[in-house]
């Protein structure tokens, strides 16, 4: 865990969580997820205490809503 971590995304299953986690991390951010076991404790536990978080150090919060904003990139080319 880091100093003071900022909320970019919450989601009400750990799975979903996760990927995003994933992305974050494989664009360089250092994301973690958190309050994953009230997904975990019982049916609609999650969204009562506001879901399964994804949080990152707070001086990449920004820049982390920014990419999580943006349209994918497409792995497709124009050939």
């Amino acid at each position: 865990m880091f100093a003071d971590p900022i909320t970019v995304y919450r989601a009400l299953n750990i799975a979903d969580a996760e990927l995003v986690r994933a992305r974050l991390e494989a664009a360089g951010f250092m994301a973690s997820v958190s309050h994953e076991l009230a997904a975990l404790s019982m049916e609609g536990y999650a969204q009562s205490t506001g879901g399964v978080r994804v949080e990152v150090p707070g001086d990449e919060a920004e820049d982390a809503r920014e990419f999580l904003a943006a349209p994918p990139e497409s792995s497709q080319s124009d050939s």
